[in-house]
């Protein structure tokens, strides 16, 4: 848990295009960061606090999990709440100027897999820009993702979801695993969110994508 003085520093939405997160964030040392940086990698993309990420390290040994937060305090809070785990890190960056420098920076064939989870809605059209999932990013993704790696996407809004489902789906390079919404996450972890929405019962809006 944050500590409640941290808890007010940190904003709930935050504005990627501002020129305090211009700066494209440098690729680290993987293997400073990772005790075995050819296993295969989990990239979650709006990590927060990490809880999901930490879970999933506890629960899969022999994976690496790279969180990419915009909010540094959640990125210190998680980085330290990681200690004792060599396979799991957590970076403070702007993922729509930062992720290209960090993913052509891994050794090859590593990326298996990423995910996106409640990110911030932006609802108003003219901030629609600020939402994370941009063609860009899409591309990216498609350039270091094998064939057969999977990109998975939920929110509790709705329109939120489409949107993130539409520019994958515009891409060429990724295939949805089903029309529907998916019933469940195929991961064993839930995010903070996504367990508040579950607990309130209201829909969580789930989709998966396959590189082709």
């Amino acid at each position: 848990m944050l500590p409640a003085s941290m808890k007010k520093r940190v904003r709930q939405h935050v504005n990627p295009l501002s020129a305090k997160y211009g700066t494209p964030l440098p690729p680290p040392n993987w293997a400073e960061i990772f005790a075995d940086p050819t296993h295969p990698l989990h990239l979650d993309i709006g990590s927060a606090r990490g809880q999901f990420a930490i879970a999933m390290a506890q629960q899969w040994p022999d994976w690496n999990f790279l969180g990419l937060e915009i909010r540094e305090p959640l990125v210190e809070a998680a980085q330290r709440q990681a200690q004792a785990l060599t396979n799991a890190h957590f970076l403070f960056g702007n993922a729509n100027n930062s992720l290209r420098g960090i993913l052509t920076a891994l050794p090859p064939g590593v990326l298996r897999s990423a995910s996106i989870q409640f990110p911030d809605p932006w609802f108003k059209k003219r901030h629609q820009k600020r939402r994370v999932v941009q063609p860009e990013l899409v591309h990216v993704l498609a350039e270091v993702l094998p064939a057969g790696g999977q990109v998975f996407l939920q929110s509790d809004i709705e329109s939120v979801a489409v949107a993130m489902g539409d520019r994958f789906s515009e891409h060429g390079g990724f295939v949805r695993s089903s029309p529907d919404w998916l019933d469940a996450s195929p991961f064993p972890v839930q995010t903070e969110r996504e367990a508040v929405t579950l607990s309130q019962g209201k829909p969580v809006y789930r989709a998966l994508y396959v590189r082709t």
